[in-house]
């Protein structure tokens, strides 16, 4: 048995703040042996050959998603997206379809203001990759969700990943990767700020969407980061490098109770500064769009002219 199996097998057994204890200590561990990697891999800011730029010659592309992982998460999604509205950003929200119930009035209204839906796993317990014929299982409903859904979008909880499986999916694009990242489960970080196309033997695929800013529950739940220092820094070398800023948050995590901090919350001011920091220091000279815009813009730019 693996060590990744080992844990999923182990996790329900173990009480949540020792979970978070131990990921502490073994995460302060890794961040000290990789500070060569992280927050900055610095070979991911080559572009992709051919590449030509973002549209109207932005200087970067900005892409704000959400992982719903939890019933508690589901409460807070309309809040959080009024939030942004306020602000002037949409941003794309993936549920889970089968550990909660999402509304379809809330998915509706979502759409209607301008956000995307994408579909985050199935359960959300850790086996989704455990074997070939749990996948395919799995697949035939994750493809049931994205059709009644209208969806195009997928991310695997935990960011697990397997290229080729992924092909059994019905998706414009996945985003179940990262650039860097030597703190999940399956650290193989595609050391890249650019999307890119991953295609199966007949020249069909997919567009992968890595994220590239560090995400929330990492960051202030198991770093225990008391600032965005570290999101601007990064954000400021995707700038420079003309890449894709892509940023996953969780409502989950997110207090909006300026009076509440509790062992897996963050106040929502972080999320806020981030995006006035946005706002404030890169004005309108970045390309905010839905992953689902970046995913047609590279079939459109760049599949499409790599086959010309």
């Amino acid at each position: 048995m693996s060590v990744l199996r080992f844990y999923y097998f182990l996790k329900p057994f173990i009480p949540r703040p020792l979970q978070i204890q131990i990921r502490r200590i073994l995460a302060s561990i890794k961040r000290s042996r990789c500070k060569h990697v992280w927050p900055i891999d610095y070979t991911a800011g080559k572009p992709p050959s051919g590449w030509k730029g973002w549209p109207e010659n932005k200087r970067f592309a900005l892409v704000l998603t959400h992982d719903v992982d939890t019933a508690q998460g589901l409460s807070r999604v309309k809040e959080l997206a009024m939030k942004e509205m306020e602000y002037g950003f949409r941003s794309s929200f993936n549920f889970v379809p089968e550990r909660y119930s999402t509304s379809e009035s809330l998915r509706n209204w979502l759409v209607r203001n301008g956000f995307e839906i994408g579909v985050h796993g199935l359960l959300h317990d850790g086996k989704l990759y455990k074997s070939r014929s749990i996948f395919l299982q799995r697949a035939s409903k994750i493809n049931y969700y994205l059709k009644k859904w209208h969806a195009i979008g997928f991310r695997s909880p935990a960011m697990h990943h397997n290229f080729e499986w992924l092909h059994d999916l019905e998706i414009g694009y996945d985003a179940s990767t990262f650039d860097t990242d030597p703190f999940e489960p399956q650290s193989d970080g595609v050391r890249t700020l650019f999307p890119f196309w991953i295609s199966d033997k007949n020249g069909n695929g997919y567009v992968e969407l890595p994220y590239t800013l560090p995400q929330d529950h990492c960051l202030f739940i198991i770093l225990k980061e008391k600032n965005i220092d570290i999101w601007k820094r990064k954000l400021d070398w995707i700038a420079e490098k003309g890449g894709m800023a892509l940023i996953n948050t969780h409502p989950d995590y997110m207090s909006f109770n300026h009076n509440y901090r509790g062992l897996e919350q963050y106040p929502i001011s972080f999320y806020i500064d981030f995006l006035k920091y946005v706002t404030a220091n890169y004005g309108y000279s970045y390309w905010h769009a839905l992953p689902k815009d970046i995913s047609q813009f590279w079939r459109d730019k760049m599949i499409t002219a790599s086959h010309n």
